[in-house]
Formats: structure tokens, C-alpha cells, sequence
């Protein structure tokens, strides 16, 4: 049964281009939901914008690179990761437009031990995020070396110096949009440039048909047969499960556009009447459009991305590796469109990651403020504090994701490594999604039988690519510290060496 929250001392991060606080509901908010599909489509966004920092990790470099490693093997998986974890997705949009709360007073709520005011899963959240750290450091990365296909002077090898210095500006312009509170407007422009980008691919996938490279029906088909590669290569695939699609912590900041978006809001404070169920349903079916549409959209783009690294790179034994990243991806489109889509292609991939990085950012700030302010360090209830620790978050968050960079200056490899973690805060997220359908749900709001197979279906599923690849993780790191084991860092170790790249 489903504890009401406190509608009043509701926590969350504040709409910077409004005044109106959407994580806090009352009656002036409601709003009678659209019943037809062109109304529908005006309240559309929350899952578009996780499709905008989707793109740039998880299709643009991981997906490609599992292409480029494994052929058209681990297509069927790469279309499975994104289709599996919606309705986890969904199921975290319904209890926060049910609840009205943000994502972490949410998992605050959950059972299990507590350390101070947190719950073990904050806590565990902010643990795994520092693993997450790297896989943005990987995109701040790919933005810069973007750049330096435009600049070659700004290459590492040739000065340094101010490769550092460009690195720290590109993290610095992200933090000062958000910090001033353009996201709005960058994120409308940031969508549209990336459906651009999703033309010119589609453009460049169809060209590919005309060259040696063309993609066979059988190959395609192939592909949808499941089967797993050597082993090696099933590390890399389990780390893109992490990160293609949905991953945790997109699914987490999906809360918080949500709410952000009105969709809480216009429901009502929740008082379990006829009324408040009929707006509340209602807004819930306009989450599944979004969710659904957005799904749709990212799988396609998956789809594209991986062919082209089956079709092009794996054909020719290239695999992007370290600052080749963004030069070795290009192949892709030079070999069907022509060495002219290549300077077209760099642009491309700079709108992309870098669009990615803007809305991890708006995303990250909100949610660290958050559970900072969960595990008290400061009272989120306070909006002039509250906004001092988002724009906080929004300086030291890039200034982190740029240093790592720096240090290992090996974006692939930190892309797919940032994926790992992911999984875990992916197996947090079931747990809890678990947990408000069967323990915070009002019998009003029980959900149809299908629905709950598809439930536990994708909670199955993420369980079992977790547990395998926490079985992978310890038997690499026992075989690396056992008495025949090499001398040799544990990156080296035969388990992880597909990953240097």
C-alpha cells in the first residue's frame, strides 16, 4: 500500500526557467489529461531527453565498438538491451507521478539497513557513480578529439598542454549552460541536431548497400539469431547492456523529467479519489506514449550504428582504440558516403556527444543534490540552498569527468568500463521498481497481468546479465591474484585485454 507522500515538503530540484516548483503539487497545478493523440504529443519530452544523452555512449561508441569486435553476432543483444528495460523505466515514471516524489526520496523509502539518514541504496548509488565518472570522461574525450579532426594542433602528441586546456573548457561550456539554466533551450536545439545526425546516418546506412560493404539478408538475419561471441568479447557486450538503451541511471534521472515536465503536477496531490485516479491514469498513459516512442526511436538508432560497425569496422579488423576514436568511427561514413561525409561526420559526432554530456550533466546535478541532501548534508527543502549545490555539482562534476580523461586519455575503453557499473545501479533500480509495484501500489492502481510479465521479465533478464557478469568480474580477479597468475595489472589480465582499447 502506498505511503502518501507529504505533497508540501515534497524534495527535489527546481525548474530554473520557471518559477512554479514542479516537485510540489497542489490543487492550482491540476490539469485534465489530453485524450487523444494529438494532445498527447504536445506533453511529449521526458523520454526524448534521455534519448539525447543516450545517443552519444551508448549508440555512437559502445554499440559500434561491439559491431566492430563482434560482427553481426550480438545484434539480437544489443536490440534485446533495448527493449528489455523499458518497463522498469515505466514502472519508476508511475510511482512518481502517483507519489510525486524525486527519485531518491524514493529510494530513501526503500527497506533495508540505513547509514545515518540514507538509505543503503543512496549510498551505494554514489559508490557506483564513481565508476560511472569514467564512462562520461570517455565522451568529454570523444568531444575533444572531435575538435582536434578540425584542429590537428590541438592533438595530445604535438602540445599537451593545450589538448588539457581545451578539455577543461569543453567540460567548463557544459557546466556554465547548466548552470545558468539554458537547458531548456539547448535541449530543444540539442534534440534537433541529433535527429539530423539520425537522417545522415540512415542516409549513409542506405548508401552502404551500394558499395563492397553491403549488408546481405542472411548477415541481417544472423544476426537476430541468438548466440554469444568468445568469451572476451562477451565482457564488452555486457558492458553495453549497461549503457545502449536505458540504463539505471537514466532511468533514475527519468523522474525527475517527469516531474519536471508537469506530469505529477497536473495529476494533483494524491488523495485516492475517483478524480484524482482518473487524472492520474490518465497522465500515466501519457507516460507510456513517451516512454514507448523514445524506445523506439534509440533502438533504431542502435540498430543503424551497430551495422555500420559490423558492415565497415569489424570487416576491416578496426576497432576504435584510444585517441583514434572519433577518426577510426568516421570510417563508417567515408566508405559509403565518400571521403566528403567525413568532415560532416566529425560535426555530427561532436553535436552528439557533446548533447550527451549536457543532459547527463542536467541529469547528474539534480541527482547528486539530491542524495546529498538524503544523506544530510544539507536541507533540500531549502530552494536558495538547494539551487547553491545543483550549480555546485554543475562546476565539479565536469571539472572531475576531464580530469579522468586526462589521466587515461582512452575514451573507448573508459566508455565501456563507465557501462559495468551501470548494471549494478540497473539491478538497485529493479529492486526498487520491484518494490513500489508490489508494496506502494493502491489496489486502484494495480496494473493488467501483462503488464506484470513484462515486469518480471525485464527484472529477470537484468538479473541474470548482472549476475553473469559479476561471475566474470571474480573469476578474472581470482585467476589475476592466483598462484599461477601473471605479473601483470589487472586491465592486462587476459579477461580485460579486448577492453584496451
Amino acid at each position: 500500500m502506498e505511503t502518501p507522500s507529504n505533497e508540501q515538503g515534497q524534495l527535489g530540484a527546481p525548474d530554473m526557467n520557471s518559477p512554479r516548483d514542479p516537485y510540489r503539487r497542489n490543487e492550482a497545478g491540476i490539469r485534465e489529461p489530453p485524450t487523444n493523440i494529438w494532445g498527447s504529443l504536445r506533453y511529449l519530452g521526458p523520454g526524448f531527453i534521455l534519448s539525447a544523452s543516450i545517443v552519444g555512449s551508448g549508440e555512437l561508441i559502445a554499440t559500434t565498438i561491439v559491431g566492430a569486435e563482434a560482427g553481426f553476432m550480438l545484434m539480437w543483444f544489443i536490440i534485446f538491451s533495448c527493449l528489455v528495460k523499458v518497463t522498469v523505466q515505466i514502472e519508476f515514471g508511475k510511482h512518481a507521478i502517483c507519489s510525486g516524489e524525486s527519485t531518491m526520496a524514493s529510494l530513501n523509502s526503500l527497506p533495508g539497513p540505513r547509514i545515518g539518514r540514507a538509505n543503503w541504496s543512496i549510498w551505494l548509488w554514489l559508490l557506483l557513480m564513481v565508476g560511472k565518472m569514467f564512462q562520461v570522461g570517455g565522451i568529454v574525450g570523444g568531444v575533444v578529439l572531435a575538435l582536434t579532426e578540425f584542429f590537428p594542433e590541438l592533438n595530445p602528441e604535438n602540445n599537451f598542454g593545450m589538448f588539457s586546456l581545451v578539455t577543461y573548457l569543453v567540460a567548463g561550456s557544459v557546466s556554465l549552460l547548466v548552470f545558468r539554466g539554458y537547458y531548456q533551450l539547448i535541449e530543444k536545439a540539442s534534440l534537433i541536431m541529433i535527429g539530423l545526425f539520425t537522417l545522415f546516418t540512415i542516409a549513409s546506412l542506405c548508401a552502404l548497400q551500394t558499395t563492397d560493404f553491403a549488408i546481405s539478408i542472411n548477415e541481417f538475419a544472423s544476426g537476430l539469431i541468438p548466440r554469444f561471441p568468445p568469451e572476451a568479447v562477451v565482457l564488452i557486450a555486457i558492458g553495453a547492456f549497461g549503457i545502449t538503451g536505458v540504463g539505471g541511471d537514466e532511468i533514475m534521472a527519468y523522474n525527475y523529467w517527469l516531474l519536471e515536465k508537469g506530469y505529477a503536477s497536473y495529476a494533483g496531490p494524491r488523495n485516492d479519489s475517483e478524480e484524482w485516479e482518473r487524472r492520474a491514469k490518465g497522465w500515466i498513459r501519457i507516460m507510456y506514449l513517451d516512454a514507448i516512442l523514445a524506445m523506439v526511436a534509440y533502438t533504431f538508432m542502435t540498430v543503424m550504428f551497430y551495422l555500420l560497425g559490423a558492415a565497415v569496422l569489424h570487416r576491416q579488423e578496426m576497432v576504435p582504440e584510444s585517441t583514434e576514436l572519433i577518426s577510426t568511427l568516421g570510417t563508417m561514413y567515408t566508405e559509403s558516403l565518400g571521403p566528403w561525409a567525413r568532415s560532416l561526420f566529425v560535426v555530427g559526432a561532436f553535436v552528439v556527444l557533446y548533447s550527451t554530456l549536457f543532459a547527463a550533466l542536467a541529469a547528474w546535478t539534480r541527482m547528486f543534490a539530491d542524495a546529498f541532501a538524503r544523506i544530510g548534508v544539507f536541507d533540500f527543502g531549502d530552494e536558495k540552498t538547494r539551487r547553491f549545490y545543483i550549480a555546485l555539482c554543475a562546476w565539479i562534476i565536469p571539472a572531475v569527468w576531464a580530469s579522468l580523461f586526462l589521466f587515461f586519455e582512452k575514451p573507448a575503453l573508459m566508455v565501456v568500463l563507465g557501462g559495468l557499473p551501470t548494471v549494478v545501479i540497473l539491478v538497485i533500480v529493479v529492486f526498487a521498481a520491484l518494490y513500489f509495484r508490489y508494496r506502494r501500489v493502491t489496489s486502484r492502481m494495480v496494473p493488467t497481468r501483462i503488464y506484470d510479465i513484462a515486469l518480471w521479465t525485464s527484472s529477470i533478464a537484468i538479473a541474470l546479465v548482472a549476475g553473469y557478469l559479476g561471475y566474470e568480474l571474480v573469476q578474472g580477479l581470482l585467476e589475476w591474484v592466483g598462484p599461477t597468475a601473471q605479473a601483470e595489472p589487472l586491465v592486462g589480465h587476459w579477461k580485460f585485454r579486448s577492453l584496451e582499447i
